[in-house]
């Protein structure tokens, strides 16, 4: 990785965030409990994958849709969450694989 990919990186995370703080308030906050709890349960291709792009996706075509957010997930956000990882490895997944080849 060289410092044109950091760059580049940082570049799209900035924008990624720009869309973030332009959802209504509730979205936001929901958005940002989202990425809290997929930051702790941590699936594997988070960083690289489309997970957070997707949500900030489907946030903005309900926002279009005049819905509120609750309506789009549900009142349980970590159910939401658990659900859009559920065939996803974690590193809690990779733990637990590594913690069976070591007995």
């Amino acid at each position: 990785m060289g410092i044109q990919d950091i760059i580049e990186g940082k570049r799209q995370w900035r924008a990624h965030l720009a869309r973030v703080k332009a959802l209504p308030p509730d979205y936001q906050i929901v958005y940002k409990e989202l990425q809290k709890y997929l930051f702790k349960v941590g699936p594997v291709d988070l960083p690289d994958g489309p997970l957070l792009t997707g949500i900030v996706d489907f946030f903005e075509e309900g926002v279009a849709a005049g819905k509120g957010v609750l309506e789009l997930i549900g009142d349980d956000v970590a159910a939401f969450a658990d659900e859009l990882i559920k065939d996803t490895p974690t590193y809690a997944d990779l733990y637990q694989e590594s913690v069976k080849r070591a007995r």
